[in-house]
């Protein structure tokens, strides 16, 4: 009788009422309660994860390796094998709560990834993307199907197409945010295997998708031979309404909205609540919950509706809901569950064949279209990428009982496995060939008078485009001397899984932007656009990097050197508040300021941002500004009159050169002390700088001595109190400071002026005229001379000058259109 009750499958019940504790004053243990047991286990699983994140970065692993990871070391195979644990802090009646909540975060964040990812990108990708995908598809597929017959269990219930469709699918999908990640880590990104991958692995998403909805519909109908048929018509049917009945629907609500106007609390309620629906409605009729989230996303039309849900959504689900689901997949993973040798030794095979198979496929593949073979193993081994889709069709394999134990902790490791090597192989494996860059003209002062100005602008938002417009305005574009001006938008590269989107989003204008970040970059690219119309020989090319802050200096210097540039131009960490005084905008653009200083291939200049005339000039006749050049001497200095000098040759620009000499006894004084050699070497090299400093300031004088709006004056002071002295009696009377940062020039005229320094990599002047307290009303820029070997060629070939940017209204570096 015992043997006929028995039953393998566990009922756990508990009490309804045992949702919150009265406290512990009460005698109640907290952890005996659902809702503290689910924070206190929501906090582990933040904590560990994001423990193994920190660890892992100098791997440049993916964040999803450290969320599973995290769920691996708190589930059964580490901490997990101790009772006490496993039993206090995961006991099994907590395991419906917590998958339930890291289900509603999945439902969720697969409908962003579906209101942030265009169709249309797909459909571009092109011919050579969606043959390399589909070569990268068809081996791993193979070698699941072929593995299926010896690791399905003979008493699953299962049939075997079944079970062949779950192990091709985990193999053969490739996770495009993932990707997208590695290849920002790697700087692939802006490279022509980095879009071809990614291109790739769009196509290969959207297969996974089909095929997912087809693998959990055959799982969960197995009981009548017509279920699947149903199931894939009904879905058919799904589709179809969400398509034709409520696109229109939520194109009603956008067109009743004025544009600007924020959408009402309803309609996001509505919607919000449409995505509960939509998986409840596919989740009924057999697909998972998380497709019927995601076609709902995915038929919201772009714009600003999307982008208010994913302001709403997309940091709380992404950031503490969806880490849920990953450790989740972790906690099931019992690595004690894979026994014996011969297991191992199926698991470390299916990892190599599986890896095998996509870089062969996509090698063929790539060989016919004339791409090197180093190139086809690299994209090979870039499309091996696991991540979230992979997860879901394990977890749902699961649950249906598709897989067992063993099988499913396999395939969590081979996943781990796979996606871990990437990094490290292709770095060892592809190094692109950079093309060694020579060209003379890396400096201002190099430049000549009669040839092309080449100037790199950076922008994090589109807060500084006035300003920095009116300095390009002003450094005078002639047809002697034509300004060619590449605009590069700054964007963080982060952990969201749709970030990446916008490298494919090359769009003509008038459409609506995917994000934020698209919306910026069009308010910037509008704006240069304008002012490419409206001004004469100016030539704006359009730009976008991303990438992690601690990084971004190699895009840009990276850049520079392609498009041998003379001259970047980057505006200050700080920004102006209401008051006048400087606040903090974002501390990484400082870090992004001194790692550009340190690494540039050219000049560099600091912009502190106080407006120039207030608003942007549209033509050149109306502009009209006071400059002033701080000249202390040294090669930084020189580059700053070497701008200012050009400047100066525009019909509405006032430039006042002021060049501080030190007191006959402050320099008598600096030679008596120099009794070492190392002071000895300074003082010559210092007489060196002042003599090529004279050399330049006369050369200025003479070409200038008649043109009444240049004033030059000498300033003699003793000391550093005298120099604030002298540059505060000019603050009043100009709108913009043109000074050199003064790096490695240590002047008895600036003594003093460092010991409360906010921001010394601005040089002692630029720190104290970028301070809070003072002119409210001058911008600065601090500019730093390119030092290095001079090119012997002084006409090396430069490449061509870019083509206007309304031929190509929102280039990202290094990509094209995929079609």
């Amino acid at each position: 009788m015992a043997e006929e009750n028995s039953t393998e499958t566990s009922i756990i019940c508990y009490a309804p009422s045992m949702i919150t504790t009265n406290g512990v004053w009460q005698g109640d243990n907290p952890l005996d309660f659902s809702l503290p047991l689910f924070v206190l286990q929501l906090t582990l699983v933040v904590v560990v994860t994001r423990f193994f994140v920190f660890v892992l970065k100098p791997f440049r692993q993916p964040r999803v390796i450290s969320e599973i990871l995290g769920g691996i070391v708190l589930g059964p195979s580490v901490l997990g094998r101790y009772d006490k644990f496993a039993n206090t802090i995961f006991p099994q009646r907590s395991v419906m709560v917590l998958e339930t909540m890291a289900n509603v975060g999945l439902l969720y964040f697969l409908f962003l990834v579906g209101v942030e990812m265009d169709i249309m990108v797909v459909r571009k990708t092109g011919k050579r993307a969606l043959t390399i995908a589909l070569g990268g598809m068809v081996l791993p597929f193979v070698i699941g199907a072929a593995f299926s017959f010896s690791m399905q269990r003979t008493e699953d219930h299962l049939g075997q197409g079944t079970y062949i469709l779950f192990l091709g699918v985990a193999l053969s999908v490739t996770a495009f945010p993932v990707l997208a990640r590695i290849l920002a880590e790697l700087k692939l990104i802006n490279t022509e295997i980095g879009r071809i991958s990614m291109s790739a692995a769009l196509v290969n998403d959207m297969f996974a998708w089909i095929l997912l909805a087809l693998a959990i519909a055959l799982a969960e109908s197995e009981k009548s031979s017509f279920a699947s048929l149903w199931v894939m018509i009904s879905s058919a049917a799904f589709i179809a309404i969400c398509v034709f009945v409520v696109r229109p629907g939520i194109s009603w609500i956008i067109r009743k909205t004025p544009e600007g106007e924020n959408f009402s609390e309803f309609y996001i309620c509505l919607i919000l609540t449409g995505v509960m629906i939509c998986g409840f409605i596919t989740d009924s009729i057999g697909t998972h919950s998380v497709f019927g989230a995601f076609v709902f996303g995915l038929v919201i039309p772009n714009g600003p509706l999307g982008l208010t849900l994913i302001e709403k959504l997309e940091d709380f689900v992404s950031g503490l809901l969806l880490p849920l689901f990953f450790a989740i997949s972790g906690l099931k993973t019992n690595v004690a569950a894979i026994q014996g040798p011969a297991t191992w030794v199926t698991l470390f095979l299916v990892i190599f064949l599986a890896c095998t198979g996509k870089v062969i496929g996509t090698v063929v593949v790539a060989f016919f279209h004339g791409m090197p073979v180093r190139e086809g193993i690299t994209l090979g081994l870039l499309l091996n990428t696991k991540g979230l889709v992979e997860m879901i069709v394990l977890n749902v394999g699961k649950d249906q009982k598709v897989l067992d134990d063993e099988t499913f902790a396999t395939m969590v490791l081979i996943a781990l496995v796979m996606t871990g090597v990437i990094t490290p192989i292709v770095t060892v494996l592809y190094k692109p060939v950079k093309r060694s860059v020579s060209y003379k003209r890396r400096t201002i002062q190099q430049t000549k008078p009669d040839s092309e100005l080449r100037v790199l602008v950076c922008i994090h938002t589109p807060r500084n485009v006035p300003t920095i417009i009116n300095l390009l305005e002003a450094s005078h574009p002639t047809k002697r001397s034509p300004i060619c001006i590449y605009v590069l938008h700054l964007v963080e590269l982060t952990g969201r899984a749709s970030a990446m989107l916008i490298v494919h989003n090359t769009r003509k204008s008038g459409k609506p932007a995917l994000n934020r970040t698209q919306a910026q970059s069009d308010h910037i690219i509008n704006a240069f656009e304008n002012y490419e119309q409206h001004a004469a020989f100016v030539a704006v090319q359009p730009l976008t990097a991303i990438s992690p802050y601690s990084t971004m200096h190699e895009d840009v210097c990276s850049l520079a050197e392609d498009k041998r540039v003379s001259f970047i131009i980057i505006p200050f960490h700080k920004q102006q508040t209401v008051d006048g005084g400087m606040e903090a905008t974002n501390p990484a653009y400082r870090l992004v300021n001194q790692n550009l200083l340190g690494n540039s291939p050219c000049s560099v200049g600091i912009l502190v941002d106080r407006g120039l005339n207030g608003a942007t000039r549209l033509t050149s006749n109306t502009i009209s500004l006071q400059v002033a050049v701080l000249f202390f001497g040294g090669p930084d200095d020189r580059e700053a009159l070497a701008y200012a000098w050009r400047m100066a040759e525009h019909p509405g620009i006032s430039l006042t050169v002021l060049r501080f000499i030190p007191d006959e006894d402050v320099t008598d004084a600096a030679s008596t002390r120099a009794t070492n050699e190392t002071d000895r070497n300074m003082n010559v090299d210092m007489k060196k700088q002042r003599q090529l400093d004279d050399e330049y300031v006369n050369t200025f004088r003479a070409a200038n001595a008649e043109y009444e709006t240049i004033v030059y004056i000498d300033k003699v002071v003793s000391n550093g109190e005298e120099t604030v002295a002298a540059v505060r009696s000019m603050d009043s009377s100009h709108d913009l400071f043109i000074v050199g940062r003064g790096e490695e020039m240590s002047s008895p005229l600036t003594a003093g002026l460092t010991d409360w320094s906010e921001c010394p990599e601005l040089g002692a002047i630029g720190d104290l005229l970028a301070s809070s307290d003072f002119a409210a009303t001058v911008s600065v820029l601090v500019v730093q001379q390119y030092v290095g070997p001079w090119a012997q060629d002084d006409d090396m070939d430069l490449p061509d000058s870019p083509v206007h940017s309304h031929d190509q209204p929102n280039a990202i570096y290094g990509l094209e259109d995929p079609s």
